[in-house]
């Protein structure tokens, strides 16, 4: 589940996890194609891969994002241990050289997706439970950095390492749980894609909206 696709050079990259879900018993995988449209899809293999009992991390959640200097990275992570970032080799699209812990919170955290504008990287992640239709309580949250590897903090300047969060989306009296959210530049602005539920019936609900900045460069 949770792939992620973007073009990177000259090749379309999907990245994408397996699972054996409440454990991190997990993996993130890779396919690339020359374009969509051509549909000639290659399997790149196993790109990170996380073991009960062994690493501390889960290996899902996958976001490839570009840093201002041109280099991809790779941020994933679900509950366990919270979320990471690390440096891909531009020729394979796999790491290089160490994970860094980006994000960590008791009750929930997951879904990293990183957007670099006015200077700053902004770490959105989804927080609490998702899927449980009306009575779900996730949540959007954000930090920003200077950084692409941190230390991503909220408005009162905690570290998102030590549980620190800005509320960015909580959903309203209409639909309730917002997460799995992915944000995305659109020519001279910036979107956003979540999901939701009906307050009334608990129906998944699709949203894409316009993503803005105040003036103190926190995202609205």
């Amino acid at each position: 589940w949770a792939a992620d696709v973007h073009r990177f050079g000259s090749r379309t990259y999907v990245y994408y996890s397996v699972s054996k879900f409440g454990t991190n018993n997990s993996a993130i995988g890779l396919m690339s194609c020359t374009s969509i449209a051509a549909g000639d899809w290659r399997d790149d293999g196993m790109v990170i891969s996380s073991k009960a009992g062994v690493n501390t991390y889960n290996a899902i959640d996958p976001n490839l994002i570009i840093d201002a200097s041109g280099v991809p990275w790779l941020a994933f992570g679900s509950w366990f241990d919270g979320i990471y970032i690390t440096k891909l080799n531009p020729s394979t699209m796999k790491p290089t050289g160490s994970f860094t812990k980006i994000a960590s919170r008791s009750g929930g955290i997951e879904g990293p997706a990183i957007l670099y504008a006015n200077g700053y990287y902004y770490l959105f992640v989804s927080i609490d439970r998702c899927c449980q239709g009306a009575a779900s309580t996730y949540k959007i949250a954000y930090g920003r950095s200077s950084s692409i590897t941190g230390p991503y903090l909220d408005k009162t300047g905690k570290a998102m390492t030590a549980g620190g969060y800005t509320v960015f989306d909580a959903g309203t009296s209409a639909w309730k749980g917002p997460g799995g959210q992915d944000v995305l530049s659109n020519g001279s602005g910036w979107l956003i894609s979540r999901h939701a539920y009906s307050a009334t019936n608990g129906a998944p609900i699709h949203f894409i909206s316009d993503l803005y900045f105040d003036t103190a460069k926190w995202p609205k």
